[in-house]
């Protein structure tokens, strides 16, 4: 199937070393994708707000899929998605959750809040890369996305 259309990722994600591993993932799938990180919730919403560093949209392109990790510090990952999933310019850019957790209740709250999908972060280099192809391939080629819907618009 043909690439449709490279998108940004936005990953929040506290973890350096995490997002490290993120970045060279999507280098060796060789995705076509951007991939840019945010620390915390807090600075996602900036991001999505484009407030402060964040002001100019050529250090801050719209979003077309967001990996979220749940625990954070400042604003964590479920109340970022309950924020996320109740703004009107955000609801529709997609939220994976990414992250370590595997409790049941941290799934069925997740998707209460409307997470678009749970993944529960791969143990291996390899995995990770894996799951960097399923999401391009489910995200930007099979599924019919919303255009791009910025701050400005809201």
């Amino acid at each position: 199937m043909e690439h449709l259309k490279p998108g940004t990722i936005l990953m929040a994600d506290d973890d350096e070393d995490d997002r490290e591993l993120a970045r060279k993932a999507l280098e060796e799938s060789r995705l076509p994708n951007k991939l840019r990180f945010v620390e915390d919730g807090e600075e996602l919403l900036d991001y999505l707000h484009r407030r402060g560093q964040y002001a100019d949209p050529k250090n801050a392109p719209d979003p077309s899929l967001i990996l979220l990790d749940l625990n954070m510090p400042r604003l964590d990952g479920r109340e970022t998605l309950r924020v996320l999933k109740s703004h009107s310019a955000f609801r529709r850019i997609p939220v994976v959750v990414l992250t370590t957790s595997n409790t049941e209740e941290d799934i069925l709250h997740s998707y209460d809040l409307g997470a678009n999908s749970y993944i529960i972060k791969p143990m291996t280099f390899e995995g990770l890369v894996e799951v960097m192809k399923v999401l391009d391939r489910h995200w930007f080629q099979l599924v019919a996305l919303p255009a791009a819907v910025g701050a400005h618009e809201h």
